[in-house]
């Protein structure tokens, strides 16, 4: 099944990285999160990519012209200007790379690649959001439910302690636990061609009229996710995935 990711966004709270960079691209142990997400895409089978560029798209596209190279050794012969790549990546990814326009909204990213994805299901996320998701038991949800679109919901690490309270008097102190209550987007989505359907122009923002018509419509399905998800909206997010890579404690990690 092919992936979408959509990697346009300017990342504004994330300022101190991406005034030269996007948001995708900004890196967890060297490597951009963007590469991070596609690696646990590619560790189920699913390495068909479809990117939805924007802001500073360049620097997207040349990181990936380049990344046999940078992330393998290799011998030059500068007699010729022949280069050896002594591969030691793996990575046999298809990546299709597609400027979808600087302002362009999310809905409106998801439409433009319409002729490149086809009449087929897919699955899209985010470029900011790192998760220890099982695919394949979220495309085997999907298919069950035999909807237009799933949604994973998810239930995030607050930032702050949690105190339950009995009048003044504190019963319970959990330092950064798991939200209890509440489900939100967590950004992986199986969608059916049909959601093309949904999308009228560039300014069409997906998680506002698109889904809340394809709610309204009972054809909206959420898979809930209990484990581990992380977006990256501040340098604080940004920090804790480098100290759960440090720790060789990152979830995502397959």
């Amino acid at each position: 099944m092919k992936v979408v990711i959509l990697a346009g966004g300017f990342g504004t709270r994330l300022s101190e990285y991406t005034e030269s960079i996007p948001k995708p691209m900004v890196t967890i142990r060297g490597k951009p999160i963007l590469w991070h997400i596609m690696k646990r895409y590619a560790s189920f089978g699913h390495k068909e990519f479809i990117l939805a560029l924007g802001y500073k798209s360049e620097v997207v596209k040349s990181y990936f012209l380049s990344m046999r190279s940078v992330h393998s050794d290799f011998t030059l012969d500068m007699s010729n200007g022949q280069i050896e790549i002594h591969d030691k990546s793996n990575i046999d990814w298809r990546i299709t790379l597609v400027d979808t326009g600087q302002g362009t909204m999310t809905g409106g990213r998801v439409k433009r690649l319409e002729k490149y994805i086809g009449n087929e299901p897919f699955m899209l996320t985010y470029g900011d959001g790192l998760s220890d998701v099982d695919f394949d038991n979220l495309i085997k949800f999907h298919v069950s439910k035999s909807k237009l679109l799933t949604v994973t919901a998810v239930r995030p690490i607050a930032r702050f302690g949690e105190l339950s309270l009995d009048g003044d008097l504190v019963t319970s102190f959990q330092e950064k636990p798991q939200v209890t209550r509440g489900w939100i987007n967590g950004g992986f989505f199986v969608c059916q061609p049909e959601i093309f359907e949904y999308i009228e122009s560039d300014k069409t923002i997906l998680e506002r009229e698109p889904l809340e018509s394809i709610s309204k419509k009972g054809e909206l399905i959420a898979y809930k996710h209990e484990g581990f998800w992380q977006c990256m909206d501040t340098k604080r997010d940004k920090d804790y995935l480098e100290e759960l890579w440090q720790k060789k404690q990152a979830p995502w990690v397959i």
